[in-house]
């Protein structure tokens, strides 16, 4: 039988046109089955976690109020937090506001008069090298950019009056600047007008004793004492509330000792907190956390329990409230991130060695996920160190048993009987 040059030419065309279908059905699977895989599978990447909760918090210190006449503005000499010695003068009373804005000026002048003396000095000029100076500012720049970043506002100033002066000497011995004599004359002109505008307080309040000092008082300073720690209930606690007296004759207080508690109602009902346990406390108005130990705890009814923690930190941000939104922390934690949804459970042979060196083999259901490799599926064991609501961290191993870092984690296409 004989075809005909164009029956030929129309089958040549044929088998063509059907080889291109079946390579363009054959690319379409590969890349189809291609991309099924990618989306099944996620990369196992190292996260961290804190495992906190939020509850409201009772401060607890040993506390005396300061009083004065309550006649007069008054200006503080001490800041929040700071320590005061028996004797010295935490506060001025003045009989006209004005005074205090007298008094504020005074002291602006006199610091920046302070840096510029320090500035011109003969011995800080002679002994300046450009080179070393240079070095210096760089490091104190850092150093600005860490007190800020941290919230050091204490550090942050002493850095930067720092970094002035080296500024400022830098360009006296480069010759960009002829000095500050003129200035430092002016400054003193104004500290001697204002001197002549300076009335004598009518009253000073002195510190009675060694102790630091805060001007916010609430009232709650007779009760919120560590004497009256074992009386405190849960009612007390859900009452008390963050508020500033408004007494026209308070100066403030006096806080003995560093160390201080804070009180918190908590479900305990799960035996989550232990006396004993080391935790850290993160507050609303500051950026720090603090460390501290829970020294006691106090079951009231079945869902709610009294922690008593103690802190030996302190600072400004801790003596501004009574009561205040308290994130307290158990823990901080970084491992391999597993989604809940591709942990599996299956049978893992092991092997044992006793002390006499016999070794063992046991078949034992561990916890896991598989991971594809190449074309190969393979379970890897996980030690959970951590768990999320839909996610898990693992904790890292060299162990090529266990889940490893960039492991390809299969979510979908594995049994889900064990899951």
């Amino acid at each position: 039988m004989r075809f005909s040059r164009s029956e030929g030419s129309f089958m040549v065309k044929l088998l063509r046109n059907f080889s291109l279908v079946l390579l363009l059905i054959v690319f379409v699977s590969i890349v189809y089955n291609f991309r099924n895989r990618e989306s099944d599978t996620v990369s196992a990447l190292m996260a961290s976690a804190v495992s906190s909760k939020e509850y409201k918090g009772v401060f607890i210190r040993d506390e005396e109020i300061l009083l004065y006449s309550g006649v007069g503005t008054l200006s503080y000499n001490v800041s929040d937090g700071g320590k005061v010695g028996s004797g010295m003068i935490i506060a001025e009373a003045y009989s006209a506001d004005e005074q205090l804005s007298i008094k504020h000026q005074k002291a602006k002048l006199e610091k920046e008069l302070n840096i510029l003396e320090k500035i011109q000095n003969p011995g800080t000029l002679e002994s300046a090298q450009p080179a070393a100076l240079s070095k210096s500012i760089d490091e104190n720049y850092r150093s600005l950019v860490y007190c800020r970043d941290m919230g050091d506002y204490s550090g942050l100033e002493d850095v930067k009056d720092e970094l002035l002066v080296q500024l400022s000497t830098y360009q006296i011995i480069t010759d960009e600047v002829q000095g500050f004599a003129q200035k430092i004359s002016d400054i003193k002109a104004e500290i001697a007008k204002l001197d002549a505008q300076t009335a004598l307080p009518k009253e000073m309040i002195p510190a009675p004793r060694s102790a630091y000092f805060a001007s916010y008082c609430d009232g709650y300073e007779d009760k919120l004492n560590t004497k009256e720690l074992d009386k405190l209930t849960v009612t007390m606690l859900e009452e008390v509330t963050d508020r500033k007296s408004t007494a026209p004759n308070v100066v403030g207080k006096l806080i003995d000792g560093y160390g201080w508690y804070l009180a918190v109602v908590a479900d305990n009902s799960k035996k989550e907190y232990s006396i004993g346990e080391r935790v850290r406390l993160r507050f609303d108005s500051s950026a720090d956390s603090y460390p501290a130990e829970i020294t006691d705890i106090r079951d009231e009814s079945r869902n709610k329990s009294i922690l008593v923690i103690f802190c030996d930190k302190f600072n400004y941000e801790l003596v501004q409230h009574r009561a205040e939104k308290v994130e307290l922390i158990k823990g901080e934690y970084t491992g391999l991130r597993v989604p809940r949804e591709a942990i599996r459970f299956a049978d893992v042979a092991e092997t044992f060695e006793d002390e006499s060196g016999n070794v063992t083999e046991k078949t034992l259901r561990r916890k896991g996920v598989y991971i594809r490799k190449g074309e190969q599926v393979l379970f890897k064991k996980i030690e959970v160190i951590y768990e999320g609501s839909d996610y898990v961290l693992s904790k890292s191993s060299s162990d090529p048993e266990y889940l490893a870092l960039y492991d390809d984690i299969m979510t979908e296409g594995v049994d889900n009987d064990d899951k």
